[in-house]
């Protein structure tokens, strides 16, 4: 059978790994928190915990309950689809036993090494260091350096600042208490300056400009004070927020290109 890869995290950038990887022919599986915190919800299939299936870019996913549950997730490829298991610990690494992990939870912090050993560790963005909690590392910051792979040396620090679209570096919309998110508009709706696009603990979110609202955190998770809970795209266009982005297709490319480095893996990969 041919080898596993897991991608823990299955937000926009990890579901873009998992898609080019998926496309290649490569059998992958996701782990996701219970309630996962994502924004960019079209475009990720860590959506699949709150909807049970999610289809990005025609490529279907469906929730496993039990990260252990081996037959179920057997069950789930041999449909052509990808498990996303709700395991916030990794557990479905001793289940699964694949041989390549992908962290792409971008946690922006030193994160240690899974209990199970794995043939590959790749590790995404600020808090890897190969040879320490990684095999290699793949920078996640924009600019020429976006996509290599470090199988010595780091990724560039964590900026703090959201990557400006159109000079806008204010799209990130973000939670002005701690509290219940309600969303209320929709994931691809044109939004207009200062408008209410959601509430936290009462207190209303509001787009900063025109533009489409890109992403918006599921209804009814509850977020920290200052968490970023949206993202508003001045391009008007909705379908802006179903395509994968070329950041997340860049490291899915990256870590395509890791994962073909290693000989021994080669020969496993489409059996």
């Amino acid at each position: 059978m041919a080898l596993l890869i897991l991608i823990r995290g299955g937000g926009d950038l990890g579901s873009g790994i998992a898609l080019r990887l998926y496309r290649c022919g490569l059998r992958v599986a996701i782990a996701e928190l219970p309630k996962p915190l994502v924004v960019r919800r079209k475009v990720s299939f860590a959506e699949a915990v709150y909807q049970n299936e999610v289809t990005v870019e025609g490529v279907t996913a469906r929730k496993v309950t039990d990260p252990t549950d081996t037959l179920r997730m057997l069950t789930v490829f041999s449909k052509k689809q990808i498990p996303v298991a709700i395991d916030p610990e990794g557990e479905s690494i001793q289940a699964l036993h694949p041989a390549v992990v992908v962290d792409a939870r971008m946690l922006k912090m030193r994160v240690p090494l899974p209990k199970t050993k794995v043939n590959l560790l790749i590790g995404l963005g600020p808090g890897f260091v190969p040879g320490e909690n990684c095999h290699c590392a793949v920078e996640t910051n924009r600019g020429p350096l976006l996509g290599r792979v470090y199988w010595d040396g780091t990724p560039e620090e964590n900026t703090g600042t959201p990557e400006p679209v159109m000079g806008h570096v204010d799209r990130v919309l973000r939670a002005p208490a701690q509290g219940e998110l309600v969303g209320l508009s929709e994931i691809g709706d044109i939004v207009q300056v200062g408008q209410v696009v959601a509430e936290v603990n009462g207190q209303p979110v509001t787009s900063p400009f025109t533009g489409v609202l890109r992403g918006l955190v599921h209804s009814g998770v509850v977020v920290d004070s200052g968490a970023k809970v949206g993202d508003v795209d001045p391009r008007t266009d909705p379908k802006l927020a179903e395509l994968v982005s070329d950041k997340a297709l860049a490291l899915g490319g990256a870590v395509l290109e890791a994962i073909l480095s290693r000989p021994e893996l080669r020969p496993q990969l489409w059996q």
